[in-house]
This record gives structure tokens, C-alpha cells and sequence, in this order.
């Protein structure tokens, strides 16, 4: 039992290690793949930016005047209200008559069988009139130079898809619990060294928060009609471009973009939950065996730890490997948090952040399962 029990911790060191040196290829990627580092492209086509807003009167007018401050050409803004209750298309008609430029509609009734905010987005591309078509959030702020600086990404990489890491605020201590493991996640099990090389669509990512897509290839994969039921939208969308041999980038894009997704731990949880299942395409023995899987990975060792002080006979040996596994883990998330601007104190929380993880993850589960996950006031758990 004692050679099992030390073969075991062994694996765990290992995966640490595999799964520490994909974060650093990454970093690597990452970093020659930032926003503000391509070169301006000899043509700029005209690009439509399009932001679906319901109940966002605290954040489109910031929001909306990043996006109409931008060192372009020729470019249009479009934001559709969809169904707001509170003064968002106020906010907006103030907007509209400080900048022609700026286009705002009313969405149409919700039809059955479509998710909110997909609606949104659908019908603000049938009316957009861009070469390129730039999805993005109403919590979202961007630099002056961001839209001229993701043209440049997506041509010097001849993607069809590009999709950008903003920089996420977290003010709340529940924020900063939450928010980073998206992050983490995504830089230590997505290989984008593989990921850039093979058409299978699990190793994709895609954020709703800036995606900019060439408008033939968006309507190929056939827009979010195509998702119009899937709560992640932007991560289906990926898949379906690599699926048909599309090209898909992730860049860098925090010296450009800035978001602050969620306010406070009770949204974070729930804002987590609402689709953190619909990301594993509701495949219930992988998501246990993932989130299980990540429990043990990083809480066993303090196990241990715990072991020995209460003299169970924990040998000296499995001391030695516990700790180099709290030191390998250690060094992940230092190294994740700091490059993606997280305050570095969450690097000793760590086992805190992983285990509400793990309770989000089961929340999520069974919210979806049951009907019961909501966003806004909408049911977000209906399948295609």
C-alpha cells in the first residue's frame, strides 16, 4: 500500500510538471502573440464592432465610447439592447445623438429556442456591413489603438478567427478567488503549440469578450444561429471553425482591452456556473473525472502535509513528494497570476480557488441538468 501510495504522489508530480511546462510554452506564444507587436497591414478593411447589451446602463457608455475613440478608418459600431429593464437604451440614445457614427437597435422579441444574447448577436451581424466582424462585451473598455492593432494580429496570421485574453479587473476578494482559474485553465491544458497544428476542436478557445472573425468564414460555420442554444457560444464557435479547417489565433490582448466580468464573489459563482458544464458539452463522466481530477491534483499534497502532522505515519518519502508538488504548484500559479496581472498573495490561496472550482463545477452541473441555471433573469441551460 505504501509503494502505491508514493507511485501515486509520483504521478501527480509528473502531470504538475507537463502541465507547468505547457503554461511556459504558452507564456512564450502568448507573449510574441500581443497585441501591439504586428505590423500595420498595408489595407485596413472596414470592420464592424458589435456589442449586445441587456441591463448594462452601468457599463455601455464606457464601453460604448472606448470603442467609438478608435484610431481607425473605417470602422461602425453597433449595439443592440436586448430586452433591457433598466436605462440602457437611454444610455444609448444619449450615445447615438453625440456620435452618427454609432448605430443602436432595439432587439426583436426573444424566439423560442434561442439564449439572449446570442439573438443579439445575430441580429446585429445581418445588419452589420464590415469586411471583419468584432464581437465584444458591454463590460469591456479598449485603448484607442485596439481594433487597428487586432486587424494587424488577424492578417499577419492569416486567422479567420481571433480571439484575444483582456485584462480582467477583480476588485472583490471573491472575484479573486474566481476569476483566475478561467485563465489558468486555459494556460495550462490548452498546448497551443499542438493546439495551432491539429483540427481537433476540443483544443480551441474562444472568448465572448473580444472575438474577430473574417465575415465569410463567420457565416461558413453559420454564425450564432449555429450556437443559438449553447450558453458558450464563443467556445462553440471556435470549436466549429477548427472543425472545418478554419484558422484560429488567441492573442495577448490586456495593453488593449480591460474587463471586469463579474462583480462580486456571488456573481463570479454564478456567472461560472451558468456554463461551466455547457463547456464540457454536458458530458457528465468527463466533467467528473476533470474537476475530480483537479481536486486531488492540487489538495492531496496538503493531505499529506496534514497527515503527518497528526502522525499518521506518513514516511518521509511521501513528505518529500508532497512538498515538491506544493512547490511545482506553486511556481504554476505564480507564474499564471503574474503574467495575467493577478494580484501574486492568490498564489498561497490557491487550494481555496481550486475548491470552489470544484463546488462551482458541481453547482453548474446540476443547475443545468435541473433547468435551473439562470443569467439575467433567462433559463441559459437548453441544448441544441
Amino acid at each position: 500500500m505504501n509503494t502505491f501510495w508514493i507511485a501515486h504522489q509520483a504521478s501527480l508530480i509528473v502531470f504538475l510538471a507537463v502541465i507547468l511546462l505547457i503554461a511556459l510554452s504558452n507564456l512564450v506564444i502568448l507573449k510574441r502573440m500581443r497585441l501591439g507587436r504586428y505590423p500595420e497591414p498595408k489595407r485596413l478593411p472596414r470592420v464592424s464592432i458589435m456589442v449586445p447589451a441587456r441591463n448594462e446602463e452601468h457599463n455601455i457608455g464606457a464601453c460604448v465610447e472606448s470603442l467609438l475613440a478608435q484610431d481607425y478608418a473605417d470602422f461602425e459600431v453597433l449595439v443592440a439592447d436586448d430586452n433591457s429593464t433598466d436605462r440602457t437604451w437611454e444610455t444609448l440614445e444619449r450615445l447615438k445623438r453625440e456620435s452618427p457614427q454609432l448605430k443602436i437597435m432595439k432587439g426583436k422579441p426573444l424566439p423560442e429556442g434561442w439564449l439572449g444574447k446570442h439573438w443579439a448577436c445575430h441580429q446585429m451581424a445581418e445588419k452589420a456591413l464590415g469586411e471583419l466582424l468584432l464581437f465584444t462585451d458591454a463590460d469591456t473598455r479598449h485603448h484607442p489603438c485596439t481594433l487597428r492593432d487586432a486587424v494587424a494580429a488577424l492578417t499577419k496570421e492569416n486567422a479567420d478567427l481571433l480571439t484575444a485574453l483582456p485584462r480582467e479587473e477583480v476588485f472583490s476578494f471573491g472575484e479573486r478567488l474566481i476569476v483566475p482559474l478561467m485563465h489558468i485553465s486555459i494556460l495550462s491544458f490548452l498546448p497551443l503549440f499542438i493546439a495551432y497544428r491539429v483540427r481537433w476542436p476540443a483544443l480551441s478557445a474562444a472568448g465572448g469578450q473580444f472575438m474577430l472573425f473574417r465575415r465569410e468564414t463567420y457565416q461558413q460555420v453559420g454564425g450564432f444561429e449555429s450556437v443559438r442554444t449553447n450558453p458558450v457560444d464563443d467556445i462553440d464557435l471556435g470549436r466549429r471553425m477548427k472543425a472545418q479547417g478554419l484558422r484560429w489565433r488567441l492573442a495577448d490582448g490586456q495593453d488593449r482591452v480591460s474587463c471586469r466580468m463579474y462583480q462580486g464573489f456571488s456573481e463570479s459563482f454564478k456567472g461560472f456556473g451558468k456554463s461551466l458544464f455547457a463547456a464540457f458539452d454536458r458530458n457528465i463522466p468527463v466533467f467528473l473525472f476533470v474537476w475530480l481530477w483537479m481536486g486531488v491534483l492540487f489538495w492531496e499534497p496538503g493531505v499529506v502535509f496534514a497527515l503527518r502532522i497528526a502522525g499518521a505515519g506518513i514516511s518521509d518519502l511521501s513528505l518529500a513528494l508532497a512538498a515538491a508538488a506544493v512547490g511545482v504548484s506553486l511556481i504554476l500559479w505564480g507564474t499564471s497570476l503574474r503574467h495575467f496581472r493577478f494580484p501574486l498573495y492568490l498564489t498561497l490561496l490557491y487550494p481555496i480557488s481550486i475548491l470552489l472550482g470544484v463546488v462551482i463545477a458541481f453547482y453548474s452541473m446540476i443547475a443545468t441538468l435541473s433547468g435551473r441555471a439562470l443569467w439575467k433573469g433567462r433559463r441559459v441551460g437548453m441544448r441544441n
